[in-house]
């Protein structure tokens, strides 16, 4: 594997991570996304399809203009891999799971809204960060995905 590879990959990933999860995501799926059933399913779906997109937009011009040597495969498996994490992730109650697993409960809570308005809870606080840190460490795991094959 090369390693300058790799770092323009994940550079690329990281970015396009941030522009899709903050700017292209829409208020209704960064809302929905954690409800129960089928509506926070499809809308956590569709979130990861635009976001799964903008890496792919990134990613594409990234490749051509530094030659790197990308294959088809590679990309769509490093992708799939990224979002089907992001997916998990997203659901929040999943999150929330893991969180509690690891012993990470009270910081997971940390400046969570308390009130009854149907905010997103995660921005700003503590769940914010944990969902940032896990979506990075499969940025990372999709970048050597990539990278390597």
């Amino acid at each position: 594997m090369d390693a300058s590879t790799f770092a323009a990959v994940f550079a690329a990933l990281f970015v396009a991570h941030s522009i899709g999860d903050h700017w292209v995501q829409t208020h209704m799926q960064a809302l929905a996304k954690g409800h129960p059933g089928w509506p926070g399913r499809l809308a956590d779906a569709r979130h990861v399809g635009t976001l799964t997109l903008t890496k792919l937009a990134v990613l594409l011009p990234v490749a051509v203009l530094l030659d790197l040597r990308l294959s088809a495969p590679a990309v769509a498996l490093g992708l799939a891999v990224d979002a089907a994490a992001h997916w998990w992730a997203d659901r929040r109650t999943t999150l929330a799971w893991l969180a509690r697993l690891t012993g990470k409960s009270d910081f997971y809570r940390l400046g969570a809204p308390r009130t009854g308005r149907d905010d997103n809870p995660s921005l700003g606080t503590g769940a914010y960060a944990l969902d940032q840190s896990f979506h990075h460490l499969w940025l990372l795991v999709a970048a050597l995905v990539i990278a390597h094959f």
